[in-house]
């Protein structure tokens, strides 16, 4: 595997991905009782934007660096740039330093009696998630394959929670086949768990077949939020990207069909920019 998120950390990728995250774990905190945070592809959970991965592509200057001295936003996309924003004090707005991978955000809001899995197949990107959380009772960190835990680890004790599959996408087709069965089997496992899906959009065939097997599967209740700037015609860059929700909070189209147009509006890289709230199944 070549996929390093280092390269691409706080980019207008991870801007729609993490929003959306904090939205959905701000809606399991509405309810008392503890929920289980599941990661299936947790990455280093830190990233140095000075770093030399980061600074060869600068992503971050076009994806959440130009949402930090922006006021009046929705609460999902306030609540996530606070987070952003305490692991940066001393820093002007324009010159972060430090940007929160998945897990991360996850800890920072999650609640004492809550907890959490982390999975990572790569050995360095784990050993910087057990330093990370080094001493945290709340959270277990996995060096193993994340769609293998899923099978292995659902359901958790707490009965309640989110899983989050984020794969790197090397091969596109590839990877959205082996989200299918692992999903199929964690359903089996634990039915009533919330499921959230990150997928790249470069062409539109490509996530078609994807789309339309939560129906062929006649899984209830999907939803599915995208965000493009750029038109899905082009396999050569991210021209956008997608997040599918299986078994969302009460309500929480409202909520993406508020967040989504603020994130088209400060994050468009061009006159194009489109974005789509839709119930794949039930309603």
């Amino acid at each position: 595997m070549n996929y390093r998120h280092a390269f691409h950390a706080g980019n207008f990728a991870d801007v729609f991905k993490h929003a959306i995250l904090t939205g959905l774990i701000e809606a399991l905190k509405a309810k008392q009782t503890p929920f289980h945070y599941f990661d299936t592809h947790a990455g280093a959970g830190r990233y140095d934007l000075r770093g030399a991965a980061a600074r060869k592509t600068r992503e971050h200057e076009a994806g959440v660096q130009r949402l930090l001295g922006t006021a009046r936003l929705p609460a999902a996309l306030h609540i996530y740039l606070n987070l952003v924003r305490a692991l940066n004090t001393g820093n002007k707005a324009s010159d972060i330093a430090i940007y929160p991978g998945s897990p991360l955000i996850a800890s920072l809001l999650m609640r004492e009696s809550d907890h959490a899995t982390l999975c990572e197949l790569q050995a360095d990107e784990t050993a910087q998630l057990r330093e990370l959380f080094a001493g945290d009772a709340r959270i277990s960190v996995h060096q193993r394959d994340g769609y293998a835990a899923l099978d292995a680890l659902l359901p958790p004790p707490e009965r309640r929670g989110l899983v989050l599959i984020d794969p790197p996408f090397e091969a596109q087709e590839g990877e959205f086949d082996a989200i299918e069965a692992a999903l199929a089997k964690a359903l089996a496992r634990w039915p009533t768990g919330m499921y959230t899906i990150w997928y790249p959009i470069k062409l539109r065939q490509q996530t078609l077949p994807f789309l339309r097997s939560f129906v062929r599967r006649k899984i209830p209740k999907v939803l599915c939020a995208e965000l493009l700037l750029h038109p899905d015609n082009s396999a050569l860059r991210l021209n956008g990207c997608g997040m599918v929700i299986v078994n969302p909070p009460w309500k929480f189209d409202r909520q993406l069909e508020e967040l989504l147009p603020v994130l088209r509006e400060h994050l468009a890289q061009g006159r194009f920019g489109e974005q789509r709230v839709e119930w794949l199944t039930g309603e």
